[in-house]
């Protein structure tokens, strides 16, 4: 039988090892994303110590600001592209590193290592490249493709965003393609090649099936981290030119921010949030669907 000691006395082991981590995460996080709620009723400036309730007219005001909606578009049009460009190459280099290349370790390392690099750091090396560098090698080559910048250019410094997103995570989401790919049975594929199966029928039919989990995991966090891009954005394109690159995280920054309107840009955060988490939870779950037994 046991006693109200022997429960109190669990209770306080457990608190003594998870009581500091459960303290920071409220602390940290659960205190501070129910304050934002409740700042988006308010009139908040951001600096002021006054505050008055508004109700919902700061959600009315989202709604009605088309500035936020156009950043949201672009940033829809970024996260597809991104998306799709990321897990794309970072599948076909994890194939290719899967294969017993010679040196195989060192260039998986090198594709990784750019995801060591802070965004705001990558910005400005990325601004230096497109500024410089291939602006240099156009005019010497005559390619005109890059005699000028392309950060100056509202047409293509959008790709400049995309072009180091993919540079950025394709070689962290192949660490995880690389893990799901040594996960795959081998009796499995020599018993397809024994009833004849080419290569092609066992990468369609056997290895991406079985690899639905990690493509779960890596679409979720390129996703997660499109939506959420701010700091390669500010360095590398500031939003310009004309506002032609600024993502809804910029968006929504200098709503609160530079505007001082920091009930409406918490407002704005918190939409976002909920459109993210609605997408992401929908990807999650109709990926899981897709899910076979080995």
């Amino acid at each position: 039988m046991v006693t109200d000691k022997g429960v109190w006395s669990r209770l306080r082991l457990r608190l003594l090892f998870t009581g500091p981590t459960l303290f920071a995460f409220i602390a940290v996080m659960i205190v501070p994303f129910l304050y934002g709620i409740y700042l988006t009723f308010t009139n908040w400036d951001g600096i002021s110590t006054t505050q008055s309730l508004v109700g919902f007219q700061n959600y009315g005001s989202v709604f009605k600001d088309a500035e936020f909606w156009k950043s949201f578009g672009l940033t829809l049009k970024y996260v597809l592209f991104t998306v799709v460009f990321i897990n794309v190459l970072a599948f076909l280099l994890a194939y290719l590193l899967t294969k017993g290349l010679k040196g195989q370790s060192f260039f998986r390392a090198g594709f990784f290592l750019p995801n060591l690099l802070g965004g705001i750091v990558l910005g400005f090396i990325w601004q230096f490249i497109f500024n410089n560098v291939l602006v240099f090698m156009g005019q010497k080559m005559g390619i005109g493709l890059f005699s000028t910048s392309w950060l100056s250019d509202p047409n293509r410094a959008f790709w400049t965003l995309v072009i180091v997103a993919v540079w950025q995570y394709a070689g962290y989401m192949m660490v995880i393609y690389v893990a799901g790919l040594t996960g795959v049975p081998g009796d499995i594929l020599e018993a397809a090649s024994i009833d004849g199966a080419n290569g092609w029928l066992k990468m369609t039919r056997m290895t991406i099936p079985l690899m639905v989990p990690s493509f779960i995991v890596c679409i979720f966090l390129s996703l997660q981290r499109g939506f959420m891009v701010y700091d390669v954005n500010l360095a590398l394109t500031k939003g310009g030119p004309f506002k032609s690159t600024e993502l809804v995280s910029m968006h929504v920054y200098q709503k609160a921010f530079l505007s001082r309107d920091y009930g409406v840009g918490q407002a704005e955060a918190l939409v976002l949030f909920l459109i993210v988490a609605v997408i992401t939870l929908l990807q999650v779950y109709f990926s899981k669907k897709m899910e076979v037994e080995a």
